[in-house]
C-alpha cells in the first residue's frame, strides 16, 4: 500500500508541474571536463587573465556551463581589470549567494544546479551599482541572444558547409540562436583557411541554443538528419573533405542515447549511415562573415535540402 501511495503522489506531482518545469526536468546536466569540474563542482578558481570571456565584448547572454540556465547579460559586464569576467548585476533569481566558511568572502552559485561561479564583492565603487560578480569563464557559456530567465538546451551538429545547416536550424521553432564554428579537432582557435585544408581535425559545425519548452533535442536532431545526406562519406554534396563530414557532438549520455537511437532507426530503414556520434569538445565560433550567411546574402543553400526520413 505504501508503494502504491508513493506512486500516486508522484503522478500527482508530475500532473501539477508547469510545462516549463517538466521540460526542464528532462533536460539533464551537461558533462564537464576535468578542468571544468575542478572549478564548477570542487569550487576551484581558474588562473586570472586566462579565461576566454575575461575581455569578451559580444552582445548576448552568459549561461551556466553545467545546466544551461541564463545567468548574466552582456550589458551588465564591465572591465574591472581583476583577471576574471565581472558583472554588476545578474538575471533575477539566477544566482544565489553563500558566505564562505572563513566569513570573509561570499560565493556565488547557479541557483538552478549549484554550480560554483565565483565570488561577489561590494563597496569597490567600480560601477554605479557598486557590485562585482567575479565569475570564472570556465563556469560559463555565451549565447549571442538576449535570453529570458530559465534553462536552455545546447546542441552541436556538423553536416557539410555550416551555412546550410545554420539556414535550416534558424527556421526551426524553439531555436534561440545558431552559431557557425569549428569543433572536433586538435588545433586551438582555428581559422577558416586552416580548417579548409582538412588537416586540423575540425568539422564545420553549428552550435544551437534552444528553448526546451518549445522544442527538444530529438526534434532538432531529426531535423538535422533530414536537411543533409547522412549517408555521404567524407563530405556533403559537392563539398568534399573531412571538414565537411556528418557528425553529432553530444554533451551528455541522454544526447548520446537519442543520437544512437535515431541513427539506428535510419539504419533499420535501409540507410547506410555515415554520421557518427562523438563526445563534444571545445567549439570555436567562426569568423563574423560566416554567421547568418544566407540571411545576409539573400541566397539559399546549394547542398542542403529538406528530405523527410522519419
Amino acid at each position: 500500500m505504501k508503494s502504491i501511495f508513493a506512486i500516486v503522489m508522484l503522478l500527482i506531482s508530475f500532473a501539477g508541474m508547469s510545462e516549463k518545469a517538466y521540460s526542464q526536468e528532462k533536460l539533464k546536466f551537461y558533462d564537464l571536463t576535468k578542468a571544468e569540474s575542478q572549478v564548477i563542482n570542487d569550487k576551484g578558481t581558474e588562473t586570472p587573465f586566462t579565461g576566454k570571456y575575461t575581455n569578451y565584448k559580444d552582445e548576448g547572454t552568459y549561461v551556466c556551463k553545467k545546466c544551461g540556465a541564463a545567468l548574466y547579460y552582456s550589458s551588465d559586464k564591465f572591465e574591472s581589470n581583476c583577471g576574471w569576467p565581472s558583472f554588476d548585476d545578474e538575471i533575477k533569481g539566477a544566482v544565489i549567494r553563500i558566505p564562505d566558511p572563513d566569513g570573509i568572502r561570499t560565493e556565488i552559485e547557479c541557483a538552478n544546479c549549484g554550480a560554483h561561479l565565483g565570488h561577489v564583492f561590494t563597496g569597490e565603487n567600480l560601477t554605479a551599482k557598486n557590485i562585482r560578480n567575479c565569475v570564472n569563464s570556465i563556469s560559463l557559456e555565451f549565447v549571442p541572444a538576449h535570453l529570458e530567465s530559465g534553462r536552455y538546451g545546447i546542441a552541436i551538429f556538423a553536416g557539410g558547409c555550416f551555412w546550410g545547416v545554420d539556414y535550416f536550424m534558424k527556421k526551426a521553432p524553439g531555436v534561440i540562436s545558431v552559431t557557425s564554428g569549428y569543433t572536433g579537432g586538435y588545433v586551438k582557435n582555428p581559422t577558416y583557411q586552416e580548417v579548409c585544408t582538412g588537416n586540423t581535425g575540425h568539422a564545420e559545425a553549428v552550435k544551437i541554443v534552444y528553448d526546451p519548452q518549445k522544442t527538444s533535442y530529438d526534434k532538432l536532431l531529426r531535423l538535422f538528419l533530414e536537411i543533409h545526406d547522412p549517408t555521404q562519406v567524407g563530405g556533403q554534396g559537392p563539398d568534399i573533405g573531412d571538414q565537411y563530414r556528418s557528425e553529432i557532438f553530444y554533451f551528455n549520455d541522454d544526447q548520446k542515447n537519442i543520437a544512437e537511437n535515431d541513427l539506428n532507426i535510419l539504419r533499420a530503414k535501409g540507410f547506410k549511415i555515415a554520421t557518427t556520434a562523438t563526445k563534444a569538445s571545445e567549439f570555436y565560433p567562426a569568423e563574423t562573415y560566416h554567421q547568418d550567411y544566407y540571411f545576409k546574402n539573400g541566397k539559399t543553400p546549394y547542398c542542403h535540402v529538406y528530405t523527410k526520413r522519419f
